[in-house]
């Protein structure tokens, strides 16, 4: 993958049953997994080769929404340019012992996207 694309997005919602069957409705999309701790299930589409997304089921403890996941080659030097440009860090993972540190940032007008690198 290369790294300034868009390349996993993120639905949300805490009725993810009702997504599944409106995006697999709409788009043919497939759900697996949501039975570990965190429910939080990847999206395929027909044909694919493999998960281009998720489904994450909020429980009503925050806002559903719709966002999409940026690669890039260092998460901190992205938010620190980020906020160089008037951008806002609201939440960044980095070194956690997960393989891949991320972040959620707001742009200059306050709509929230991610950026990750996987290690």
């Amino acid at each position: 993958m290369m790294d300034h694309t868009v390349t996993w997005f993120e639905v949300a919602t805490d009725d993810p049953e009702g997504a599944e069957c409106f995006y697999g409705g709409l788009f043919g999309w497939r759900f697996t997994g949501g039975d570990g701790p965190v429910d939080y299930r990847t999206i395929s589409r027909p044909g694919g080769d493999g998960p281009m997304g998720g489904l994450f089921n909020t429980k009503g403890e925050f806002p559903d929404h719709a966002i999409f996941h940026v690669q890039v080659a260092d998460v901190e030097a992205t938010c620190a340019q980020s906020e160089s440009l008037g951008g806002k860090v609201l939440m960044k993972v980095i070194d956690d012992g997960a393989a891949i540190d991320f972040a959620y940032v707001s742009d200059v007008s306050g709509n929230t996207f991610g950026v990750f690198h996987r290690k």
